[in-house]
């Protein structure tokens, strides 16, 4: 068991990038409690803490541009798996965007969402841990660790897109952009995994460090270079999808169906900027491999060129926006993926000025469809009268996203000309090849489209058409215009001032020049400027504009080129298709396999179980085990318990009726337990007897709604089969046994652990010390297993909201025993009065008893004929003391036989007892809190017992030993997993509650329902 230490920082390490990290999320789950209390100006609250995330950031600029900020956690030492987190001159950048634009786009929401919307508590919660899920994404340095909040954005923006649930645009929609980017994810992971394997390391830093040398560098293995050429690819596949690259484009235009708060900061400048951000990040390490560039600047210059083309025909001005968003995605991705200096300064700077327009675009739409109720440019018309305001802040994002000085945009797209072209023309050590002039004007193209786009952004929202009345728009709130119009002015210092995002970027480009030893005086990665002079960088932009311009006036015959075009098949389509056609194969395989034959299912089975490993020894020619022996010779009652098993399991087969066939099965159980008994295995009997007791009990209260004959055997040829299987498999499982038993070659650790158990547990008992202390993360698995199993079946069978429907809760209804719901302050008196009607009995109200909290209810509901007095009196001398034997073999089991296993299954026996001489009222009047509540319980505690330790700088699941003294009781050693023991004891309670909620209250209630209705 290892748990988490203090870490350690390198840097300033007054403040901590964890802090910040668990902050954020920490505000998030208290969200919907703030927006019930605030309404939808906790959206300001909200936004306050990245605002302060982003203040504490700037003061982190020296620790980050100097050493670095770093803090590392150990998790899992032996797989090398750690939580560490770093603050270089990359992440800082990328902070800005997430934390800066995330706390205005919260801001925004308290105006843009209606005071009575549903849900503004989940939304903003989940909106504001996405803002932590990016800021940890960005700052981790563990390849695992980042992959975790890479799909912890993926599911958060999955619950964000499908905000209108209603709507089934937007479910298709989110489940889409779930579906891309998951399958992108995966394939990413086997690519870092790769990574991790080949350069002996999963920290992201110490990685690039390595793989030059691994790709190009003296160490140069053929092997490993093409191994990780395969895993870049891999690694890549995942940043186009989260990025919307071609072919994977479609799922962002799909996505605008979310919120226009969402669409500005997942799809302009957090989500979509994860596949940037990690193709910049693997930049000045992988970018020599041989499959770097082909794939990102192919799949870069179609997705420039595809999305800009797109943007040209929409009609709506959020999908201009989209498709404008995929086009710089694609051209961002060439950028920073062409690993020179230059295209590192001018990508960082692009992805900055990007993040900026792009956001304050998004918001200004969602003004527009806020306050005129449509998005559509055919029927918008003279916005920019109405709102002039509304208009500069749209001109000035849209110039910039154009490239039209002296605005971010064209600061940044002069640079990128600037690297390409020197790229393109051999001054760098990269060798472009013959496309090298080919992606230049590419790219050119692309960014004639993109200030065509913009234009039309303008035009169709904001001007003024002929034959079209004016739009209705109401008046903005300063409040409202006050983030897009801050982004926009953020926009317009950048253009005029980029002195501080040329000291931003500088640090990162400098890692490229590096990389280029062969030449004698490394490429300078230059700096951001609004006017380099007259360069080829600047005539490329006159083109730009010149052509762009030409575009935007003949705008009506461009639409109709457009519409004359063949039809190519959208890629939207394309996917439909695919998931048709998988939906179609699966209908067909499942028709196939999932045949409703239990016959058919469990030859499949049991024939795969026998045969496969059977070919496997056979094929490894395993010798046969030596020193077999048939029963031990030192417990010769094993022949009659053996001959007990075996006689169980043949009457099981050979019964005809279902209760019979359960009774010869539970002998086999039974015979088990004493198997263990003879053995020496006191512990393992006990749980195997309570538990097959409490499995009887389980199967003859299901039986009741099952006929009482096994009918409908298989008989011909296939008994003949059933015959040969089952005795095959049987005997497969012994020969397997055998086998692996023999084939051990390693020391068994279990030698050590009763040395273990009493040393580091403290206890004596080494089964119950194993549970809850040395294999504790195990036994916290299989309790949550059983939560869930139990969850499951619950929603199985309850298929209406009935909470706890064991008695006490719901309502009354007097008309029968069946019909009876107690009402809150009923309890069972009510049901008692409406039995005895029912049945003639006079209430025991009028004989003095009182009614009062009654131990033992069935004299009041149940029928006389169900009844038992034997049993009702047997049940009142019993119960408490299983209860208490229940406490001690709870408490006893650190050292003794028990445990919280066996003492829960001790207690659920109690309550099995009292719920079958009473009732299920009786049961109800036995534990008043429902099966679930006692299972969170159980839960919650053991859960809280493991993470204990950690504030005391201890490991997770770590156990103490306390010797303290009581006057009465003398010496006492305390050991803390009891507490996990306790919460393994109140979850199997849960379970056995659920099992007698499940198959006993409530066929209770269906049988008394039918009882009534065949009454009538």
């Amino acid at each position: 068991m290892t748990g988490l230490p203090a870490a350690s920082n390198t840097g300033s390490g007054d403040d901590h990038v964890t802090l910040v990290l668990c902050s954020l999320f920490a505000l998030a789950a208290v969200a919907p409690l703030i927006f019930k209390r605030l309404g939808r100006n906790a959206f300001y609250l909200l936004a306050a803490a990245p605002a302060a995330a982003f203040v504490w950031l700037l003061f982190q600029y020296p620790a980050a541009y100097g050493a670095g900020l770093v803090e590392h956690f150990d998790w899992i030492p032996q797989l090398q798996l750690d939580l560490t987190f770093r603050m270089d001159p990359l992440s800082w950048v990328m902070c800005l965007l997430v934390l800066g634009v995330g706390s205005l786009v919260l801001a925004y929401c308290a105006r843009y969402f209606k005071a009575d919307d549903a849900d503004l508590g989940s939304f903003g919660a989940q909106l504001l841990a996405f803002a932590g899920a990016m800021f940890g994404l960005v700052t981790s340095d563990d390849l695992i660790l980042m992959f975790v909040f890479w799909e912890l954005t993926t599911i958060l923006s999955y619950l964000l897109i499908g905000y209108a649930r209603a709507r089934l645009s937007a479910r298709r929609s989110a489940l889409t952009a779930l579906i891309v980017t998951t399958a992108g994810g995966l394939t990413m992971l086997i690519g870092l995994l790769m990574m991790a394997q080949i350069t002996g390391t999963s920290r992201v830093s110490t990685l690039l460090e390595r793989a030059p040398a691994l790709l190009t560098g003296a160490n140069r293995d053929g092997a490993a270079a093409a191994a990780l050429g395969v895993a870049v690819v891999l690694v890549l596949v995942g940043a186009i999808t989260k990025s919307a690259l071609f072919p994977f484009h479609f799922w962002l235009p799909g996505a605008m169906a979310a919120p226009t708060p969402v669409s500005a900061y997942l799809h302009a400048a957090a989500m979509v900027k994860a596949g940037i951000y990690l193709v910049a990040r693997l930049a000045p390490g992988f970018a020599q491999a041989e499959t770097w560039l082909p794939v990102v600047l192919s799949l870069g210059l179609i997705t420039m060129l595809v999305g800009g083309y797109r943007a040209l025909r929409q009609t709506d001005i959020k999908l201009i926006l989209a498709y404008g968003t995929v086009s710089q995605l694609g051209f961002l991705t060439m950028v920073v993926g062409l690993g020179t200096p230059e295209a590192a300064l001018a990508g960082l700077a692009l992805l900055l000025a990007h993040g900026l327009f792009k956001a304050a675009l998004f918001l200004v739409v969602g003004i527009i469809d806020h306050q005129t109720g449509t998005r559509d440019v055919r029927k918008l018309s003279g916005v920019f009268r109405s709102s002039r305001a509304l208009g500069v802040v749209a001109v000035l994002a849209a110039a910039s996203m154009a490239g039209i000085p002296p605005l971010a945009g064209f600061v940044a797209k002069e640079s990128v000309f600037t690297a390409f072209v020197d790229w393109a023309t051999g001054e760098t050590s990269t060798a472009p090849g013959p496309w090298g002039p080919v992606v230049l004007i590419g790219i050119v193209v692309g960014s004639i489209l993109t200030f065509a786009y913009s234009a039309r952004f303008i035009w169709g929202a904001f001007s003024t058409k002929p034959g079209v009345p004016p739009t209705p728009f109401k008046p903005i709130r300063f409040s409202f215009l006050a983030s897009p119009a801050i982004l926009a002015a953020l926009s317009l210092v950048y253009g005029l001032w980029p002195v501080p995002v040329d000291s931003w970027v500088q640090p990162y480009a400098a890692l490229f020049q590096e990389t280029e030893e062969h030449i004698e005086e490394a490429a300078s990665a230059g700096h951001l400027e609004l006017w380099h002079g007259f360069t080829a960088a600047l005539g490329l932009t006159a083109v730009t504009f010149l052509v762009g311009t030409l575009l935007v006036v003949a705008r009506e015959r461009v639409t109709r080129f457009q519409a004359a075009m063949p039809k190519v098949p959208e890629a939207d389509r394309v996917y439909q298709h695919v998931i048709g056609g998988l939906d179609d194969t699966a209908v067909w395989v499942t028709g196939r396999t999932q045949r409703g034959s239990l016959f058919f299912y469990l030859v499949v089975i049991l024939a795969v179980a026998v045969i496969m490993p059977s070919v496997t020894l056979l094929w490894h020619g395993q010798a046969v085990p030596s020193n077999l022996y048939w029963i031990d010779p030192g417990s010769p009652f094993q022949w009659l318990i053996g001959l007990a098993i075996v006689i169980g399991a043949f009457g099981a087969v050979r019964a005809d009726k279902r209760f019979m066939a359960v009774l010869f099965v539970s002998v086999t159980g039974y015979g088990m337990a004493l198997i263990f008994a003879l053995q020496g295995a006191p512990d393992l009997a006990l749980t195997q007897m309570l538990v097959e007791t409490v499995a009887l009990v389980a199967f003859v209260l299901a039986m009741r709604r099952l006929p009482p004959e096994l009918r409908d055997r298989t008989g011909g040829h296939f008994r003949v089969i059933r015959v040969i299987l089952g005795l095959a498999f049987g005997a497969a499982m012994v020969v397997f046994a055998l086998f692996a038993t023999d084939s051990r070659v390693a020391t068994p650790i279990s030698l050590d652990f009763p040395k273990l158990a009493y040393e580091q547990g403290g206890g004596l008992n080494v089964v119950n010390v194993t549970l809850v202390d040395l294999r504790a993360w195990d036994t916290f698995g299989e309790i949550s297993v059983l939560a869930l199993a139990a969850t499951g079946v619950a929603s199985l069978i309850f298929v209406r909201n009935i909470g706890n429907s064991l008695g006490r809760s719901a309502g009354v209804e007097t008309g029968s025993v069946g019909r009876v719901r107690v009402q809150a302050e009923g309890s069972a008196e009510a049901a008692a009065l409406a039995t005895a009607r029912k049945f003639g009995a006079p209430p025991r109200a009028k004989t003095g008893v009182a009614l009062r909290n009654p131990w033992i209810v069935a004299g009041r509901t149940l029928a006389p004929e169900r009844r038992s007095i034997l049993f009702e009196v047997v049940t009142r001398l019993i119960f408490h003391t299983m209860v208490v034997l229940s406490v001690y073999l709870l408490f006893a089991g650190h050292n003794l036989p028990g445990g919280g296993f066996a003492g829960g299954l001790m207690a659920g026996m109690a309550l099995t007892i009292r719920y079958l001489a009473g009732g299920r009222f009786e049961l109800a009047e036995a534990l008043r809190m429902s099966p679930g509540l006692v299972l969170g319980i159980g839960l919650a505690l053991a859960a809280v017992s493991g993470l204990a330790p950690l504030l005391l700088g201890g490991n997770v699941f770590q156990s103490a030993i306390v010797h303290f003294s009581l006057p009465v009781v003398g010496d006492v050693k305390f050991v803390t997993s009891t507490f996990f023991d306790i919460g393994v004891y109140l979850v199997v309670i849960g379970l056995v509650l659920d099992v007698l909620r499940g198959f006993g209250a409530q066929i209770d209630v269906e049988l008394e329902e039918e009882s009534e209705v065949a009454a009538r």
